[in-house]
């Protein structure tokens, strides 16, 4: 016992030595690059906002139904489930549905529902929808949020929280103007035509792109790339960014985590373990290598051969489609690996999901989008970004089924200012579109935290 306690008394002591020593590494800084064709040219470049509507046409959905009709169906392995990929059996029946009863046009009037624009920044087309309140009650200004996506999702994810935080029940709630843009390379935004893009540069456009539309301080919120774009923004625009809101957290190491994983399991109480969080990170090693490779292959292909994987998902909308989907399965939770569906159907409908995937055939964005993940693991675990803490106040939603779990602790090594960490009752990795209600709710709390503290 009196081992123990000693232990703990040292291990206090270097937790609360480390936590002490966290000095600031100065601040992120990002260049204006041209990432259009060829040279930047001479003449000023339109800056201007431009509408833009998504539209369909007869020969655009014929050619999708002619490759449909042409796919080469393969048996699935028996009692395989998802956890070969994609179920064959129940790709049948996605297909069929795809096929016979999905109505682009329907889902191209939705997805135009609310107003889409687009601009040049730095040589490419941003595309962005942007959702105003209509009711904004009298003498108060609505807040402006800035929501990024990540792969292989799109814009879209956020139809469902929109008029959550747009047109919010509670009288007592804050009113949000919405930003949802594209990032460059996805569904709509053009994708760069030079080497080097990475989560900086799409960072800085988006910075750009909130000020071009006047706004000199503004919010932010992303998951999955998104998390990693809008850290970038409030490193780069700490006085811009004036609150942080993310439901992914990707662990840096870090000498405090090091010592977490070490001595967590025997003293979770010294480093504010909960027991979810000794649940997903202290599994057996066995289990931790096995997980990890059951989900990180399609990363390592998109980190090295993205133009080679991406060419068949280009031609084959079916292949698309299983691509994208069995992410929606298991990334959402891991147990639907184990089920003849994948439990797509429990969280989504195949009409969203489809949409989705529709977003990346019909821009023919699959391969510009997979080559994010190159140009950011190719710089190596060193650059500048991964550094440099976040200073803004932040906060964490953490939904349980989330594919990487960062404990609180481990989310304040990197965000310094961190105002609410909010365990989730449910959810999984695509937090906006499965769970809208309790996401908005939470991105709620966060900024009516931080705005009685700007008042104050």
């Amino acid at each position: 016992m009196y081992i123990e306690l000693a232990v703990a008394l040292v291990l206090g002591a270097v937790v609360a030595l480390v936590c002490l020593k966290r000095k600031k590494k100065g601040l992120l800084k990002a260049q204006d690059n041209w990432w259009g064709v060829g040279s930047r040219p001479q003449k000023p470049v339109d800056d201007s906002i431009r509408p833009f509507n998504i539209e369909t046409t007869t020969e655009e959905i014929e050619d999708l139904h002619r490759r449909i009709d042409q796919t080469r169906s393969f048996p699935a392995l028996e009692e395989s489930q998802f956890n070969y990929g994609f179920n064959a059996g129940y790709l049948e029946k996605v297909v069929s549905y795809w096929r016979n009863n999905f109505d682009w046009r329907k889902q191209v009037d939705i997805l135009n529902r609310y107003p889409h624009f687009k601009t040049k920044i730095d040589g490419i087309d941003i595309h962005y929808v942007h959702v105003k309140p209509k009711n904004l009650p009298e003498g108060t200004r609505a807040v402006p949020l800035m929501m990024v996506h990540g792969w292989p999702g799109s814009f879209y994810e956020f139809y469902g929280i929109i008029p959550l935080l747009t047109e919010p029940s509670s009288p007592d709630d804050i009113v949000f103007e919405v930003i949802c843009p594209s990032i460059p390379g996805y569904g709509f935004s053009e994708a760069p035509h030079k080497k080097g893009f990475d989560s900086v540069c799409a960072a800085h456009i988006f910075n750009k792109l909130m000020k071009r539309l006047g706004f000199n301080q503004f919010y932010v919120q992303g998951g999955d790339w998104g998390s990693l774009i809008t850290t970038n923004m409030a490193q780069l625009e700490h006085n811009t960014v004036k609150g942080l809101h993310i439901n992914f957290a990707a662990p840096e190491p870090g000498l405090l985590m090091v010592l977490s994983l070490v001595f967590g399991r025997w003293f979770p109480n010294l480093f504010g373990f909960t027991e979810h969080d000794l649940k997903r990170v202290f599994p057996c090693v066995k289990k931790l290598v096995l997980d990890t490779m059951k989900e990180s292959g399609y990363m390592h292909i998109q980190a090295t051969k993205p133009d080679t994987a991406g060419r068949g998902l280009n031609d084959s909308p079916v292949g698309l489609a299983a691509y994208i989907c069995e992410k929606f399965s298991t990334w959402t939770n891991p147990e639907f690996r184990d089920l003849d569906d994948g439990g797509l159907e429990r969280k989504f409908s195949l009409d969203d999901l489809l949409t989705n995937v529709m977003i990346y055939w019909t821009s023919r964005s699959i391969i510009s989008s997979m080559r994010f993940y190159k140009e950011n693991f190719s710089k190596g675990p060193d650059q500048a970004h991964t550094k440099i803490p976040v200073y803004v106040p932040a906060a964490m939603a953490s939904f349980p089924n989330e594919v990487k779990h960062s404990p609180k602790l481990w989310v304040k090594q990197k965000y310094h200012n961190l105002k609410t960490y909010t365990p989730m009752a449910h959810g999984g990795h695509f937090a906006a579109m499965e769970e809208p209600h309790l996401l908005a709710e939470d991105v709620q709390k966060f900024v009516k935290i931080v705005e009685k503290i700007k008042m104050k």
